[in-house]
């Protein structure tokens, strides 16, 4: 068999009989056969722990490597020298079994004392008679006197300590510049892999400093620039819209078989900011959460409750959520979320959904956006719900000027009820992970009513004022 025929997804099986590859897995490999054929020189992979991100990337890809170019001189580095050390070894055993040998026969290292003269430690394996080398460091590791050909680095930080320490992520940055672009030639290729922590990680700072596009569809491998990092990410829960490359549909599980959706979202539930990081691949700090986790929560409602209200902002395209949110007021002006639908599901469902809400929650008025649709929603809503004074308006405001701007009134005003985390998971997520920086949410629903309500309510305390009476 011809060595550059062997397609990767076809070796790893040779190699490794026991792998089960997903079609997930199988989008990944065909990934790294084309940044091992040259077509990528600069990759970013993010992706969920235990989706088995290292198997590939880190332990069957260099062996590959070496079977098509036995010259190529590869490093690997990881948060510890250690483990970095073992991606070898599991490397050096491919290399040396039978299976290997059959597809790259040319491809061979020191077995025992023989032969002479070649280096073959847990660090450090040459290629007989050929330039290849594999050599494994940690991060801030040394490479001196060494040149590499493809830079394998696969999780530069070890937890979510490491990852949040501004001296871990600088010295990392640092170590990266000084030591790994140094090595690094003209026709070199990077492969990043990381499981994410922070937004700020080494992945962040190249997304930022440099010329990076994401993967979307298969023909951008035959147009992306030389000196244009392309970055897949792997969301564990589908959340963005299908593509070429990743075509679930939304709330789907990357690897159901291994961590299905039920249990994926319980994960979320737990702790919805480090969940955005480490399974979806979209960290934020949390000095860069607009509200965080700080929503002031109720056990009981107030008695005097002078007003029952809902606030509906329909959806704006087939990818955003409806978002309907009942809530009550007392005499002192303070809002008290009591019910939410919170939903992408079509609007023959939603219109029910929310006509329900309105009426086991004692709303009396519901005000929804007529933006997009929202009027024929309101007459439906309105006809289902008879007894509910349903009234549609357009929005015309700066949706990010408004949100910003009343982002501390809404954390004033606003009280959720004490178990809304476990009701309402997804607008739990939603609203604790959202961003000072706008443009970096993929959804503004969830912000976008709450600041509707604190509008609405707000305006109606100063017409109560005009009138002479406390609030109405």
């Amino acid at each position: 068999m011809n060595p550059a025929t062997v397609s990767f997804s076809d070796f790893a099986l040779a190699v490794y009989p026991f792998l089960e590859l997903h079609p997930f897995h199988r989008t990944y490999y065909r990934l790294l056969e084309a940044f091992a054929e040259g077509r990528i020189r600069r990759l970013i992979i993010t992706m969920p722990p235990q989706h088995g991100k290292s198997v590939g990337a880190t332990t069957l890809l260099p062996a590959y490597l070496l079977g098509l170019d036995p010259d190529c001189r590869i490093a690997i580095a990881s948060y510890s020298g250690m483990l970095a050390s073992k991606f070898n070894r599991r490397v050096q055993r491919i290399l040396e079994s039978r299976e290997y040998g059959a597809l790259f026969p040319e491809t061979t290292i020191k077995c025992g004392t023989k032969p002479a003269g070649y280096i073959r430690t847990a660090d450090e394996v040459e290629i007989i008679g050929r330039r290849g080398s594999l050599l494994s460091v940690g991060r801030e590791g040394s490479l001196t006197g060494n040149r590499v050909d493809c830079f394998i680095l696969d999780d530069l930080y070890k937890d979510a300590l490491e990852a949040h320490s501004p001296l871990v992520r600088e010295n990392c940055w640092e170590w990266y510049t000084s030591v790994v672009r140094t090595r690094m030639h003209n026709r070199s290729r990077e492969l990043i892999v990381f499981t994410r922590w922070h937004e700020e990680d080494l992945i962040g700072r190249l997304r930022k400093l440099e010329p990076c596009v994401d993967l979307t569809a298969w023909s951008q491998l035959e147009t992306i620039p030389a000196d244009t990092w392309l970055h897949l990410n792997f969301e564990a829960l589908k959340t963005s819209a299908p593509t070429e490359i990743d075509p679930r549909a939304p709330g789907e599980a990357l690897w159901e078989e291994q961590q299905g959706a039920a249990l994926l979202l319980r994960k979320r539930q737990l702790d919805p900011l480090q969940f955005e990081a480490m399974y979806q691949g979209n960290p934020a700090s949390e000095a860069g959460l607009l509200y965080g986790t700080q929503f002031a929560e109720y056990d009981s409602l107030p008695h005097e409750i002078v007003r029952r209200a809902a606030y509906v902002d329909t959806a704006d395209t087939g990818d955003d959520y409806l978002c309907a949110l009942a809530y009550a007021v007392d005499a002192d002006g303070m809002i008290y979320l009591t019910d939410a639908v919170y939903s992408r599901d079509p609007m023959e469902v939603t219109e029910g959904e929310v006509a329900a809400m309105l009426e086991r929650s004692g709303t009396r008025h519901a005000a929804i956006e007529s933006n997009n649709g929202g009027r024929g929603f309101a007459r439906a809503v309105q006809r289902l719900a008879p007894a509910v004074k349903v009234e549609w308006f357009h929005q015309s405001g700066n949706k990010e000027a408004r949100i910003l701007s009343n982002a501390a009134t809404v954390q004033h005003l606003v009280r959720f009820p004490r178990e809304w985390r476990q009701r309402w998971p997804e607008l739990y997520a939603h609203l604790t992970t959202y961003r000072r920086r706008f443009r970096a949410n993929r959804w503004h629903d969830a912000a976008d009513v709450l600041t509707g309500i604190v509008e609405r309510e707000a305006a109606d305390r100063l017409k109560g004022r005009v009138r002479g009476v406390r609030f109405l």
